[in-house]
């Protein structure tokens, strides 16, 4: 980068100026995205890898226990938008996913509390549970109710 100097503290001065000026209009525009690491962290290049590397680690752990829980006892969907936020802490990437996550999640939200569409579910529920308390009445009607520990040795 030209600063049109040939001192090297000039040159450090200005790409700190402009990079202070980066980040205030990015604070000022409320974009909010990069790293959320401590400033002493973030001046060091190594420390500040070290860094994203523990938490691309944690992240990783929680997202694969969200992962682990889908299928099994637990509150999966949670846990991995609870690793998300983690990786958010530290990468842009994570910060625009959870951005657009939590957007549709409004959406949809607003979506379900529109009365037409309330009044549809409600009636495909409804229809829903007609269709499943018949067709058991039909089972029922045709092979009875036999409990387990009544059946009958052949």
């Amino acid at each position: 980068m030209n600063t049109g100097s040939d001192e090297p503290g000039e040159v450090a001065v200005a790409s700190d100026k402009a990079k202070t000026d980066r980040q205030e209009t990015a604070e000022g525009a409320g974009s909010g995205l990069g790293s959320r690491a401590p400033e002493f962290i973030k001046s060091r290049r190594l420390l500040h890898l070290s860094w994203q590397v523990g938490v691309f680690v944690v992240g990783l752990a929680v997202v694969v226990a969200g992962i682990i829980m889908l299928p099994l006892p637990g509150p999966g969907w949670v846990v991995i938008f609870g690793g998300m936020a983690i990786w958010a802490t530290e990468f842009v990437w994570a910060q625009l996913v959870l951005r657009w996550t939590k957007r549709k999640v409004t959406e949809a939200a607003q979506r379900a509390l529109d009365p037409k569409v309330r009044r549809r579910n409600i009636t495909l529920t409804v229809i829903g549970l007609v269709i499943i308390g018949v067709l058991a009445g039909i089972y029922l009607w045709k092979f009875g109710l036999v409990m387990p520990w009544k059946i009958e040795d052949q």
